[in-house]
C-alpha cells in the first residue's frame, strides 16, 4: 500500500463519535471508550487471579472495585492535603517540558486510561492557566498484549488532522511495560497507516527511569493512585473482548455512575490546581535545567526488579509490581504475597502499610531500592500475563 493510500485509511471510514462518559466536566477530557456499563464483567479477586495466571488477558474481565473504608478515605484526604503542592509542582514541571518540546499549537493531550486521565486533566488545566491554550484532551485505552486502541488514535487524527502532535500522558512508570507497549503500538500504527506518532510518554512520576519527560523521579504517593474509579472519572479499567467491541469500536469500559456520591475525581483536581501559580517559578527553573541537560533514561528501576526476582526466587518477573502506585494496585486488586519497602519509616508509605495490615500481607524491608516499595503477587500455577 502506498503512503498516501495508507493515510487515507486513517481518515476513512469515519470513526463514530464517543458517547459521553465519566464524571469530569466535558471541557477537561473526552473518553474514547465504548460504554459497557450494562455488561457483567467483574470477577472476584481469587477467580480473576486464577484466570490471569492461566493465560487469560486481564483486559477481558474486571476486578470487583475495592470499597475503601472510612479510615482509608480519611488517609486519602490527609495525603491529598499534605501532598497537593508537591503534586502541583510535578504537574507544572512536566507541563512546562511538554510546552517547551512541542509548543501549544496543534498539540493534543492523549492520556492513557485510567491512571493517566487525572494527570492529563491537570496538565491541560495548567497549560490553559499559564499559556491561555485550551488543548484538546482525550483519554484512550492501552492494554499489555493488545496495544494502543488504534481506532481511538484514528478518531483523534480525523478530528484534528494527520499533522496533530499527539502527546501521550500517564501517571507514573513502573517497570516501563506500558512505555514499551506504546513504542510498539506507534511502530504498528506507522506500519499500518504510514503516520509517525511520537512514542514519548510524559508522566508525573518516573521512579523507573524510563521516561525523559516527567515531573519527578521520586517514588511517593500520588493521591490518585489510592483509589480506583472514584478518582478517575468513575471509569473502570479498559476492556477489549471481540464479543463486546467490534472492529470499528473503541476499546470499552464501564461507567460506575451509581457511585457519584462517592466520587473524588474532581476533589482531587480541585485540590491541586490552586497551587499552580505558586509553583510555576520553580517549575520553569526545573524544566529549564532538564532541557539544558536532558535526564538519562537508564531503566535503573528494572535492574532493581531483577535483583528482587533473584533474591526472592520469583520465576515470573510480572509478579513483581514496583512503585507506590503499582503496589497500591496490588493491594487493592490482586492476591498479594508480600510487600517490600525501602524502610517502614518512609512517610510516603503510610497507606501501603495500612492496606497491608487490613489484608494481612507481610511487609519486609529491603534498603537501597530505586522505588519506595514493591508488591509481590502470590504465584499460582501457570504464567501471569498482566
Amino acid at each position: 500500500m502506498k503512503g498516501t493510500d495508507k493515510r487515507n485509511t486513517v481518515l476513512g471510514p469515519e470513526i463514530a463519535p464517543p458517547v459521553r462518559l465519566g464524571s469530569y466536566p466535558p471541557s477537561d477530557v473526552t473518553f474514547l471508550l465504548k460504554d459497557l456499563s450494562s455488561e457483567a464483567l467483574e470477577l472476584g479477586t481469587a477467580e480473576r487471579e486464577k484466570a490471569i495466571q492461566s493465560g487469560v488477558s486481564y483486559s477481558e474481565m474486571l476486578p470487583v472495585e475495592y470499597q475503601p473504608t472510612e479510615q482509608y478515605i480519611g488517609l486519602f484526604r490527609e495525603t491529598l492535603r499534605e501532598s497537593a503542592a508537591k503534586v502541583a509542582l510535578a504537574v507544572a514541571v512536566v507541563s512546562e517540558r511538554i510546552v517547551a518540546r512541542r509548543g501549544t499549537e496543534g498539540t493534543v493531550l492523549v492520556s492513557l486510561a485510567r491512571a493517566g486521565t487525572p494527570i492529563g486533566v491537570l496538565i491541560r488545566r495548567y497549560i490553559a492557566e499559564m499559556y491561555g491554550a485550551e488543548l484538546p484532551h482525550y483519554s484512550v485505552s492501552i492494554i499489555r498484549g493488545k496495544g494502543l486502541d488504534m481506532n481511538a488514535v484514528r478518531y483523534i487524527l480525523q478530528q484534528h488532522g494527520i499533522g496533530a502532535k499527539l502527546q501521550f500522558v500517564d501517571g507514573w512508570t513502573g517497570k516501563g511495560a506500558i512505555t514499551r507497549v506504546l513504542q510498539e503500538s506507534c511502530k504498528e500504527f506507522y506500519s499500518r497507516y504510514g503516520i509517525q506518532l511520537s512514542d514519548e510518554l510524559a508522566v508525573l512520576a518516573d521512579p523507573g527511569y524510563c521516561s525523559g519527560t516527567f515531573g519527578t523521579r521520586e517514588d511517593y504517593l500520588i493521591p490518585s493512585a489510592c483509589l480506583n474509579s472514584t478518582v478517575s472519572g468513575l471509569l473502570s479499567r479498559t476492556v477489549q473482548r471481540n464479543d463486546l467491541t467490534g472492529p470499528e469500536d473503541f476499546h470499552g469500559a464501564k461507567f460506575y455512575k451509581e457511585w457519584l456520591e462517592h466520587d473524588y475525581s474532581n476533589v482531587f483536581i480541585d485540590a491541586i490546581t490552586p497551587y499552580f501559580a505558586s509553583v510555576r517559578e520553580a517549575a520553569v527553573a526545573a524544566a529549564g535545567e532538564m532541557g539544558a541537560s536532558p535526564p538519562e533514561i537508564s531503566w535503573r528501576g528494572m535492574q532493581d526488579i531483577i535483583t528482587l526476582q533473584g533474591h526472592f526466587g520469583i520465576d515470573n518477573i510480572n509478579l513483581i509490581k514496583p512503585g507506590v502506585g503499582e503496589t497500591t494496585r496490588v493491594l487493592l486488586r490482586r492476591v498479594p504475597w508480600k510487600i517490600i519497602v525501602d524502610t517502614k519509616d518512609n512517610p510516603n508509605l503510610r497507606h501501603i502499610l495500612l492496606l497491608a495490615e487490613e489484608r494481612g500481607v507481610p511487609v519486609e524491608e529491603y534498603p537501597g531500592l530505586a522505588y519506595s516499595c514493591c508488591g509481590i503477587i502470590k504465584p499460582l500455577k501457570g504464567g501471569e500475563s498482566e
